[in-house]
């Protein structure tokens, strides 16, 4: 799915949410560590084939003697004496707990798992932190591990955001049209929604607004935000495009009568597929050639991933066929990543070839290949696919003022991306500070976020640079204009 693969796996919390992250990390199947920082802490959600199975924090308010206080299995005096022998033993607190007769063996299972879901709750409720992902880190010396359903544990987490605001701002506009997607990769099944919620996943009928289903909600505008966000979030509702198909009915896309007809058949491939895959190479895998376009390469495998994605046949109770689809699934993952990356080296190889000069540093390849991906997504008009590639470009070379001006104007087009856009545009400034092109772009962002006075000094110091500069000349003639009514 797209906009999964457009979630880069570091960044910042206020432009990719929580559960649009752990989403993007389950479609991916990964493996590893995700961290997530601010000023006072730093949790981490251990994840193995997708699936959030741990978790940590450095947060005091988060450990096992003071979970277990505010649940009430132990008392503040039986608290402070696990606490005293912790420091003095270094033993494990949950260890103690059950050496003092504190609590049975069976509470501190219950507490380590309630420890792991509040850790990964508290998580839902933050706007601010950084966050990154670390492939294959994962502890190995735990044996509680948590076994709740990715769908369901986004619902728990959604329905504890209080934010009309921050909701707004994660939702597509209330003037948009939210359709069932048709990619059976978005379907979380394990997703236990009321019956009240069920009846707003009724309302989606492809021509109610999102404003249209929260007015007619018969439990409530923000409820049935919630609902809508949490379903948008899991990819299970995606905004309709113009051109698009309403998808069927759920029951209609696996009906009795398509799986009876087709199952044997499909099961037939995938362990035909699964015999040999280990024997494929990346490109007999995606079937394509070295040096294929990289748009052939990226539509093949999407229709596989689509094929054998093991959350698309849940309903085939068949013993070892998720396990053979995730082997697939994986494999076919691997080969993709593979060959888009060769074909990175073979860009950056024919650069050096043509330029005929000392190759610049690998970074600074890697970003001018993420800086023309930018391009290309934003004359595409996919401008989340542009901010994630200019970032990137910013990130591997941050001394070129070029890619963080394009990153700003990237950023403006963006719902509620106008004070980032500010900062990216600020630190173009302050590599580049007499290109007269930045300040007029900077006013335009002020104007736009109706901060006119702004707007004029930006405009006005463009010109003292380059007194031909058009669009500071335009920006000054609007706002004359608009001072004028």
């Amino acid at each position: 799915m797209d906009r999964d693969l457009e979630i880069p796996l570091s960044g910042n919390l206020r432009e990719y949410s929580l559960p649009k992250i752990m989403v993007s990390l389950n479609r991916r199947r990964a493996t590893g560590t995700l961290e997530v920082s601010t000023n006072l802490f730093t949790k981490k959600v251990f994840f193995v084939s997708g699936d959030a199975v741990f978790a940590a924090s450095t947060c005091e308010d988060d450990r096992l003697g003071e979970i277990m206080l505010k649940a009430g299995k132990i008392n503040l005096e039986q608290y402070e004496k696990s606490v005293e022998l912790l420091k003095k033993t270094n033993k494990r607190q949950g260890a103690i707990l059950v050496e003092l007769g504190y609590i049975a063996p069976k509470d501190l299972f219950w507490g380590v798992k309630h420890q792991v879901k509040e850790i990964i709750m508290s998580l839902f409720l933050l706007e601010d932190g950084e966050y990154k992902f670390i492939p294959d880190k994962v502890p190995d010396d735990e044996v509680i591990t948590l076994k709740m359903s990715l769908g369901q544990l986004l619902y728990e987490g959604v329905k504890r955001i209080n934010n009309w605001t921050r909701i707004q701002r994660e939702m597509p506009a209330m003037d948009t049209i939210l359709v069932l997607s048709n990619d059976p990769m978005s379907l979380f099944q394990d997703v236990a929604l009321s019956a009240d919620e069920k009846e707003i996943l009724s309302l989606i009928d492809g021509k109610r607004t999102v404003k249209d289903i929260l007015n007619i909600s018969k439990i409530g505008s923000f409820r049935a935000l919630k609902t809508l966000y949490l379903l948008y979030s899991l990819g299970i509702l995606v905004e309709k495009k113009e051109e698009s198909v309403d998808k069927p009915p759920v029951e209609e896309m696996f009906s009795e009568e398509s799986l009876d007809s087709n199952v044997q058949t499909f099961i037939d491939e995938v362990e035909e597929l699964y015999n040999k895959i280990d024997s494929l190479s990346a490109y007999e895998l995606l079937n394509v050639k070295p040096g294929t376009d990289n748009k052939l390469i990226k539509k093949n495998y999407y229709q596989l991933a689509k094929r054998y994605h093991p959350d698309k046949y849940y309903m085939l109770e068949i013993e070892g066929l998720k396990e053979k689809l995730t082997h697939i699934f994986d494999a076919i993952t691997k080969a993709y990543e593979s060959i888009i990356t060769n074909a990175s080296e073979e860009q950056t190889a024919n650069l050096d070839i043509q330029e005929k000069e000392e190759p610049p540093e690998s970074d600074e390849i890697k970003a001018f290949i993420q800086f023309k991906r930018g391009v290309n997504e934003y004359k595409e008009g996919n401008y989340w696919a542009a901010v994630d590639a200019f970032r990137w470009a910013t990130r591997l070379d941050p001394k070129n003022p070029k890619y963080w001006s394009h990153l700003s104007i990237a950023l403006t087009k963006v719902p509620q991306r106008l004070k980032q856009a500010e900062e990216a545009l600020l630190e173009a400034i302050k590599l580049d500070p007499f290109n007269s092109n930045y300040y007029a772009t900077l006013g335009q962002i002020y104007m736009k976020a109706g901060l006119k006075k702004r707007a004029r000094r930006q405009f006005e110091r463009a010109l003292k640079i380059d007194p031909s500069n058009r669009k500071a000349l335009r920006g000054l003639k609007a706002l004359e204009q608009e001072e004028r009514f």
